[in-house]
């Protein structure tokens, strides 16, 4: 058990940090790695080909910067700080990355690219990779836990990009090797670095997708700055106009050290099994429960009344017009009444249902416009600990079907199997790589903890020497 001292949080967590080590993680906390990883590569393999992730690349190219970093699913290569910029946004960029329900943040899309990254600056074995992995978990949900999601939120903050910052730069200082106060300071100009606006919900922008890749850029430059002397706020966490007060208005900050070295946060990651925003998953667990039992047919949909969180109502739920009318990709992964329409009509909520053209199907448009979201405090009381979800499917001959759920599929109380991560990762990455690649893929992670340099892992993820079956 780490206990606070008179150094204050900052410190505290940076000596927690900068301590732990590959021997103190239980062999179920490493496969917790592996198995985060796997969903790493598949998602930022397919990621990769969104237009999002392509400009990324080209703008990078405009302005040459080439170097030796993998940019995933491409076969092109970048200085390390912008090959983790591209590839967290490629990961980020179909809404299927993983996800702390407590802390409501994407940390998987800010690890594993930073942590991949600085192997072409510091040399990373495997065993190195999954503590500052863990690590990097570890800072990342504290800080968002503490700072009060429904609170951050509420200010227009997106906790991946703001958190991603201190996340990333705890990576990278492992990394560099980096120690006592010259640690600290890494994430104090870490804290200079800490952006992403909601306002991407106004347009249907692709800014949130740049948010895990620019906090993935500002904390390994946070680190490398730290390294060659330049200093930061030592209290950025807990200081006055520090990160905790300056991006809450209700900020708890006893949550950042609670109970730090009992339990991993990379363990209490969930994994999104469709293709949209997280608050969204939980009810269209339930609508496809109630269309496997009862075999609705959309066009018998009279209303549908779905329970959802007060945190998320803003994000997926409001405002009603522009949520019963997706314009683009980005609008669909954040309507609710959307996913509703296509897990009731397609009986699923995949990569295929979140297209162009989608919301113009006349079924799917029949049953969107019958959605009606509404807030409940039942499920309130027990977020964020859990995300819980409820959905009501009236029927044009008057039956009312109702299903309701604690965990969403992909929580781990509820988890994603082996097999079925292996399932998604192969159904993801097949448009990119080839089958002999996907299994290269599969048995480097199975062995990660017996690489000497994980550059042998990365080099999997390019295409450079890989064109199909």
């Amino acid at each position: 058990m780490i206990k606070t001292d008179e150094y204050g949080i900052t410190k505290t967590l940076a000596a927690f940090a900068a301590g732990l080590s590959y021997e103190d993680l239980a062999p179920d906390v490493v496969d917790w790695v592996k198995y985060l990883c796997l969903d790493f590569a598949g998602v930022t393999l397919n990621g990769s080909t969104t237009d999002s992730a392509r400009t990324v690349v080209r703008a990078l190219e405009a302005v040459g910067r080439s170097g030796p970093s993998v940019i995933v699913g491409t076969d092109k290569r970048a200085l390390p700080e912008y090959a983790s910029m591209a590839n967290g946004v490629a990961f980020h960029s179909l809404e299927m990355d993983d996800v702390n329900n407590e802390a409501s943040l994407h940390p998987g899309v800010v690890a594993y690219p930073t942590a991949m990254a600085m192997a072409d600056i510091a040399p990373v074995s495997g065993r190195e990779f999954i503590s500052a992995v863990v690590a990097g978990y570890d800072v990342m949900v504290r800080l968002g836990r503490a700072l009060n999601p429904a609170e951050h939120y509420g200010r227009g903050f997106h906790p991946t990009g703001t958190c991603g910052a201190f996340g990333a730069a705890t990576i990278a200082a492992r990394l560099l090797r980096l120690e006592g106060e010259t640690f600290v300071h890494a994430l104090g100009i870490a804290g200079s670095q800490t952006a992403g606006s909601m306002e991407y919900l106004a347009q249907g922008a692709w800014t949130k997708r740049l948010h895990p890749g620019w906090a993935a850029h500002s904390g390994i430059w946070a680190a490398l700055l730290a390294r060659s002397g330049y200093s930061g706020p030592t209290t950025i966490l807990e200081g006055r106009d520090g990160f905790l007060q300056a991006y809450s208005g209700n900020p708890d900050a006893s949550l950042v050290l609670k109970d730090l070295g009992d339990e991993y946060q990379v363990t209490r990651t969930s994994i999104k099994p469709h293709s949209c925003c997280r608050y969204i998953q939980g009810p269209i667990d339930c609508l496809l429960d109630l269309r496997r039992e009862y075999g609705i047919n959309p066009a018998d949909v009279a209303e549908v009344r779905i329970g959802v969180l007060s945190a998320g109502m803003k994000i997926i739920s409001e405002p009603f017009e522009a949520k019963n009318n997706p314009r683009s990709i980005v609008d669909m992964q954040f309507s609710m009444p959307f996913g509703a329409a296509v897990a009731l009509t397609h009986g699923r909520a995949s990569l295929e249902e979140y297209k162009d053209g989608m919301p113009e199907d006349p079924l799917v448009k029949h049953v969107m416009e019958r959605v009606q979201c509404v807030t409940d405090p039942k499920l309130d009381a027990i977020f964020p600990k859990s995300w819980p979800a409820w959905a009501e499917v009236v029927t044009t001959d008057g039956r009312t079907l109702r299903s309701e759920l604690t965990y969403p599929k992909g929580d781990p109380e509820n988890p994603v199997t082996w097999g079925e991560m292996r399932d998604k990762f192969n159904l993801l990455s097949k448009p990119v790589i080839s089958s002999e690649r996907q299994r290269e893929i599969i048995d480097a992670i199975d062995s990660l903890d017996q690489l000497d340099d994980v550059r042998q892992f990365a080099s999997l993820l390019s295409t450079e020497q890989n064109r199909g079956d």
